[in-house]
């Protein structure tokens, strides 16, 4: 392989690592939401606690910032499951697209 081959090579790779990383900032960020005066970030860890506190109406969670809230169960859990599953499906379709461009 000569040099010029392998600096493309080179390039390439790091191009598709950078793409890969804005990416996933991309969609880190749009996981972020409000909800009563608060932000959250849409994780499995909060749709797993929250569907473990089912048999309750409401409870106060800290946001990103620290900050307590009160949230409804229910609502919050929806919203979360919502904006998960809407994130991670854009984010695996951009993910696909950016592999076959490879």
């Amino acid at each position: 392989m000569n040099t010029d081959a392998i600096i493309a090579h080179a390039r390439a790779r790091f191009d598709h690592a950078a793409a890969k990383r804005i990416l996933k900032e991309k969609y880190q960020g749009k996981l972020t939401f409000a909800y009563n005066g608060g932000m959250f970030k849409a994780t499995p860890e909060l749709i797993v606690f929250l569907q473990s506190c089912e048999t309750e109406i409401e409870v106060v969670l800290t946001d990103l910032y620290d900050n307590p809230i009160k949230a409804n169960v229910q609502t919050l859990r929806t919203l979360v499951q919502q904006r998960y599953r809407e994130q991670m499906n854009a984010w695996l379709v951009e993910y696909d697209e950016l592999n076959k461009n490879r």
